[in-house]
């Protein structure tokens, strides 16, 4: 069996479990996480020893050291959870990288944000499906929100200016590339709309600490006494905040907590993979 073939075989059950777990309970075990990265590495490096080739776990590690960087900028960005951060690492250890632009790695990369992006949005379509009662109360609240009508006043005067510029211009790329900036320049600000209305409705949640996992998103301060003990500025609350918590339950000083439960993001890496494995990378098919 190739290598190549044996390390997609590993992904794909890996990514099937955390997809699972994932959908399941908003979470992916570390010790999946953990234990993924480290037999991609010492699977890697037990090749490169008995080949003789140290090619095997150098790819190995420029591919776990690039998605580290990706995961620690999309986690601490607020796009992905401590599980979806840890899975990429441990893809970029097994698929590792190799300096070329059609790297299996880099395919899947690219994809990622593609098929990324088409995920979350079926999944916010199906959200406002299952609560559209909830999502159009709070969609209304948003849009007559005085703050937002100022917003989409800016908005849509610089669009409209820059659709005069536009007019003006006799060149046509250039007159077309400012269409494209402008149509994607209003598209951006009330998809942002709508994913702060589904944030608002199908999003937030109010829990007790007991229901507290290491890395969850606390949407809003708690503050007991004059003292804060978590929020959203912590990007993910920790184990001994998460302790703290629980003892001021005990002492009855809070109830819940209110918490954001982000998209399960592990099975957009699934098909992301499927797809670069079948396809390759998506964005050269098109170019």
């Amino acid at each position: 069996m190739p290598l190549e073939l044996f390390f997609a075989i590993i992904i794909i059950i890996v990514l099937l479990a955390g997809s699972y777990t994932d959908i399941k309970t908003r979470e992916v075990p570390d010790w999946v996480n953990f234990s993924f990265i480290i037999s991609a590495l010492g699977i890697r490096g037990i090749w490169s020893i008995a080949a003789s080739d140290w090619r095997y776990i150098s790819y190995g590690l420029m591919g776990f050291l690039l998605c580290v960087a990706i995961a620690y900028a999309m986690f601490y960005a607020g796009q992905w959870g401590g599980g979806d951060a840890k899975m990429i690492m441990g893809i970029g250890a097994m698929m590792g990288l190799q300096l070329d632009i059609d790297a299996m790695l880099v395919g899947f990369l690219m994809n990622t944000l593609l098929v990324g992006a088409v995920y979350a949005l079926v999944w916010g379509m199906i959200l406002i499906i299952k609560n559209r009662k909830q999502f159009m109360k709070h969609l209304r609240k948003i849009v007559h929100n005085k703050r937002m009508l100022k917003i989409r006043k800016l908005v849509i005067i610089s669009a409209a200016v820059l659709l005069v510029v536009a007019l003006a211009i006799n060149e046509a790329s250039v007159k077309f590339l400012i269409l494209g900036i402008v149509i994607l320049y209003v598209t951006t600000f009330y998809l942002w709309i709508f994913v702060k209305a589904i944030e608002k409705c199908c999003m937030l949640k109010k829990v007790t600490p007991d229901k507290l996992t290491e890395g969850d998103w606390i949407a809003k301060d708690v503050i007991v006494g004059g003292k804060r003990i978590t929020g959203p500025k912590d990007l993910g609350i920790s184990l001994e905040q998460i302790k703290e918590l629980k003892r001021l339950k005990k002492q009855k000083k809070i109830d819940k907590v209110l918490i954001k439960e982000g998209i399960p993001f592990v099975p957009s890496f699934l098909l992301a993979f499927i797809a670069t494995w079948i396809f390759g990378n998506l964005f050269l098919l098109v170019l």
